[in-house]
C-alpha cells in the first residue's frame, strides 16, 4: 500500500490552502491528510497561546502525534512555506517517518538577523492590535505573484479573507517559532528518499536561489517551477501544482517498498 500524503499549509493560513489540490490527488488513489498547524484553523488557540516556548519543534511534534493517532508509520510529507519548515523539522525529529518529501515555496536557510527582528516585531504588533488586518495589507503584495495580483482578483480576495480570519495569538506564536528556526541544509543532505522541490516563478519570499540551495544538497530530487505563480503556488495555480505532485507521487509509488 502506498503511504498517505500529508500536506502542511503556509503562514498565516490553514488547511484550506490545499482545497483545490486534495481532490485531484485523492482521485489519483492516494489518501491525503491536511492538518491545521498549531495556532491556525482547527488548532487555533483562542485568546491565549499555550505556555510552551514557540518553536517548530512543537509544531512538528503535534503533526507526529496526529500521525501516531492515525497509525501512519510512513508518509509522503509535503509542506508549503511554513509547512515546509515544519516538514524539515519532522525530518530532524523522525526521518524514518518520511517516505518522500515535497518542499513547496519554502527554504532551508534560517532567518537573517533583520528578518528575525522583523518577525518578532510583527508578532508584537499583531498581539497589540488584536487583529490581523494590518498583517494582510503588509503581506499580500509579496505573498502572491504579480500575475495573480493582475489576473486573479478572486485569489487575492480569498487569501486576504483567510489572513483576516487567522487569530492574532496563533500568528504571533508562529512568527516567533519561525524566527527561531535553524538552518536545515545538513538535515536535507542526509535524506535518501525522493524529494520534490516546487516553487512559483514569481515567488519573492522564497526565490530561486533558495530553491537551488536545497536542490544542491538533496540526493534524489526533482524541481518544478510554476510559471505565473508567487509564494502561494498551490492557491495561485492549483492545477499545475497538482499535476507536478501527482507525477511525483506516481514515481514514488513505483519504487520498491522499503526503498
Amino acid at each position: 500500500m502506498a503511504p498517505t500524503v500529508v500536506l502542511l499549509h503556509a503562514f498565516p493560513l490553514d488547511h484550506r490552502l490545499w482545497d483545490d489540490v486534495v481532490d485531484a490527488v485523492a482521485a489519483a488513489d492516494w489518501d491525503v491528510v491536511v492538518p491545521d498547524l498549531r495556532g491556525f484553523g482547527g488548532s487555533a488557540f483562542g485568546p491565549e497561546p499555550p505556555d510552551d516556548e514557540p518553536s517548530l519543534t512543537a509544531m512538528a511534534r503535534d503533526v507526529l502525534a496526529a500521525l501516531d493517532r492515525m497509525g501512519l508509520a510512513s508518509v509522503v510529507l509535503g509542506g508549503l512555506s511554513l509547512g515546509g519548515y515544519v516538514a524539515m523539522e519532522i525530518v530532524r525529529q523522525d526521518p524514518d517517518r518520511v517516505a518522500a518529501l515535497v518542499l513547496a515555496d519554502t527554504k532551508a536557510s534560517a532567518d537573517t538577523e533583520d528578518a528575525r527582528a522583523n518577525r518578532l516585531r510583527v508578532a508584537d504588533q499583531v498581539l497589540a492590535a488584536g487583529s490581523t488586518e494590518a498583517l494582510a495589507r503588509a503581506m499580500l503584495p509579496a505573498l502572491l505573484g504579480a500575475t495573480t495580483h493582475q489576473q486573479r482578483p478572486e485569489v487575492v480576495a480569498t487569501v486576504r479573507g483567510w489572513i483576516h480570519e487567522a487569530e492574532p495569538a496563533g500568528v504571533a506564536w508562529a512568527q516567533r517559532a519561525m524566527a527561531a528556526r535553524p538552518d536545515s541544509h545538513a538535515d536535507l543532505a542526509r535524506l535518501t528518499v525522493p524529494s520534490l522541490v516546487l516553487w512559483g516563478a514569481e515567488d519573492a519570499l522564497a526565490p530561486a536561489d533558495e530553491q537551488h540551495s536545497m536542490l544542491a544538497v538533496l540526493r534524489d530530487a526533482r524541481d518544478v517551477v510554476i510559471p505565473g505563480a508567487g509564494h502561494l503556488s498551490a492557491v495561485e495555480d492549483p492545477e499545475a501544482v497538482t499535476a507536478a505532485l501527482v507525477a511525483f507521487l506516481h514515481d514514488v509509488r513505483r519504487l520498491p517498498q522499503g526503498s
